[in-house]
């Protein structure tokens, strides 16, 4: 079952004072940005952070589960709608964690086509 585009709706509004949070569908499923950094996965409508060390610190007893099948823990937030502050909480300190995104190399020019002389 893949997520429905109402409950990234439903995070995003209820996330809406976390600066610099953003969505992207990806396979079916969304991954949660923050200042371009992969802080979260969002699968079958659940909410699975990336178990970072701060992270683990914010959450107390965390309930940890793969994501999608093959993948490691990820720490499942199922109130993460209930809670929005333990969420942006948890989020931040994930992003904090993170190195910075690598910048992206600029786009080689295009070859010239070569045409032949008029005879």
């Amino acid at each position: 079952m893949a997520t429905r585009p109402q409950t990234i709706e439903d995070l995003m509004d209820a996330l809406r004072e976390l600066p610099g949070l953003s969505a992207r569908k990806m396979f079916g499923e969304y991954a949660l940005y923050l200042h371009g950094k992969v802080v979260a996965l969002i699968c079958d409508d659940l909410l699975y952070v990336k178990p970072t060390p701060g992270a683990l610190a914010v959450v107390t007893a965390p309930t940890m589960a793969p994501p999608y099948r093959g993948a490691k823990d990820h720490i499942c937030l199922e109130s993460a709608l209930d809670d929005p502050d333990l969420t942006i909480a948890t989020l931040s300190a994930v992003a904090a964690d993170l190195p910075e995104p690598k910048p992206k190399a600029p786009p080689k020019p295009k070859a010239a086509k070569a045409t032949k002389p008029k005879a």
